[in-house]
């Protein structure tokens, strides 16, 4: 017993090191990204003697390597060429792989002229946005809010028009599939043609893919407008089974994984709505790997190559097309309008449309959206 307890104690004594040496690590971790991006900030500056930038932006996203997040960039990137700033994704500059929130500090604590952040609702998040705002740095937040931090404006999608999109499009599939609609047959005999209702024994089953690490009020939004958009439009016969599944997607490996799974339990999906462009390219391909194209109908999201030339196959049924060279350049126009004036407005509503196989055709051919930005 007394050697059980001094083991016991000398555990407890190793949690306190153990927490001193990992917090250290960070530590001396974001000071060398600090100094590194601070000699990098110097560098830029001799470099571009000849053209002078009245600012210095910076994005921070964990996933700036997606052809989104590269189609946002370059939004931005050209915006602020045309008014005398420079935008830097920053990440791409240093050397080691920072978590957002340490590049929140090293853009802190470098004194940058405005900070771009794919945000969430943490409080550690929220915490930061607001030191950078204390600091006299502006903070707009893009794709993702962070509603409770003193960030000037939030650039997004507007949920409530992507959600109508969503359920008008679950519509069509419905329609098209004969699931719970009333459809028209004819009479081989007599020619004529009746209004018959076809009835599934069991609700469609739609399930809404969602981050597990983005807490986004606006998706409760999202998700309550395909429903009552599904209710309104397509009357009381409509019978669907609404869900909503998180997925890990902070990798891809992660994303893969959990909507494989979906596919191996007893009752698979009729319909798949995804809310980002990860998701979509993995359920795309979790459809062909487990044989159930035509059986599994996908709402993308984004208009990568990848994504275009799926719908262009039939295998995923429709995208929502996001402007993100728009989002990029609207986050600009809100860092620089308060730059100037001390205020902007709170928020700004990129462009959404829809393309399926009924204009996919006017998207195919191009590989702009998989090359990086400058």
């Amino acid at each position: 017993m007394g050697m059980g307890k001094r083991k016991k104690r000398q555990r407890e004594n190793e949690y306190p090191w153990a927490l001193v040496i990992t917090t250290a690590a960070i530590f001396t971790t974001v000071i060398v990204g600090i100094i590194v991006f601070r000699f990098y900030m110097r560098g830029f500056k001799e470099e571009t003697e000849n053209k002078t930038y009245s600012r210095y932006y910076v994005m921070i996203t964990e996933d700036r390597k997606s052809s989104f997040w590269q189609s946002v960039y370059r939004g931005a990137f050209e915006r602020g060429q045309e008014e005398d700033v420079y935008v830097d994704m920053l990440g791409d500059n240093l050397s080691e792989s920072y978590t957002r929130e340490e590049m929140m500090r090293i853009a802190i604590s470098s004194h940058v002229d405005g900070i771009i952040v794919a945000a969430d609702e943490s409080g550690r998040m929220t915490s930061l946005i607001d030191e950078a705002v204390q600091e006299g740095i502006p903070v707009v937040t893009c794709y993702n809010d962070n509603s409770h931090g003193k960030r000037c404006s939030f650039v997004g999608v507007g949920n409530y028009n992507l959600g109508k999109e969503y359920g008008r499009q679950v519509l069509k599939i419905l329609e098209e599939e004969n699931y719970d609609a009333n459809v028209m047959v004819v009479d081989q005999v007599t020619d004529t043609a009746t209004s018959v209702y076809f009835d599934r024994k069991s609700p469609v089953k739609i399930v809404v893919l969602a981050s597990a690490y983005v807490q986004d009020p606006g998706k409760i939004i999202l998700f309550s407008t395909i429903q009552e958009t599904i209710k309104m439009e397509g009357g009381a016969n409509v019978k669907v089974e609404l869900s909503q599944v998180s997925i890990n997607d902070s990798n891809a490996f992660a994303a893969e994984e959990a909507i494989r799974d979906l596919f191996m339990e007893e009752e698979i999906p009729d319909i798949i709505i995804c809310l980002n462009e990860l998701n979509t390219t993995c359920a795309y391909q979790a459809v062909v790997d487990y044989n159930k194209v035509g059986q599994v109908s996908i709402l993308g999201y984004y208009d990568s190559d990848t994504i275009i030339k799926a719908i262009d196959r039939n295998v995923i049924y429709a995208t929502a097309s996001i402007d993100t060279e728009q989002m990029g350049k609207f986050c600009v126009d809100a860092l620089t309008e308060y730059n100037e004036l001390g205020y902007t407005s709170q928020y700004f509503t990129t462009d959404v449309k829809i393309i399926d196989k009924d204009n996919v055709s006017d998207y195919l051919g191009g590989d702009e959206d998989d090359t990086e930005a400058p």
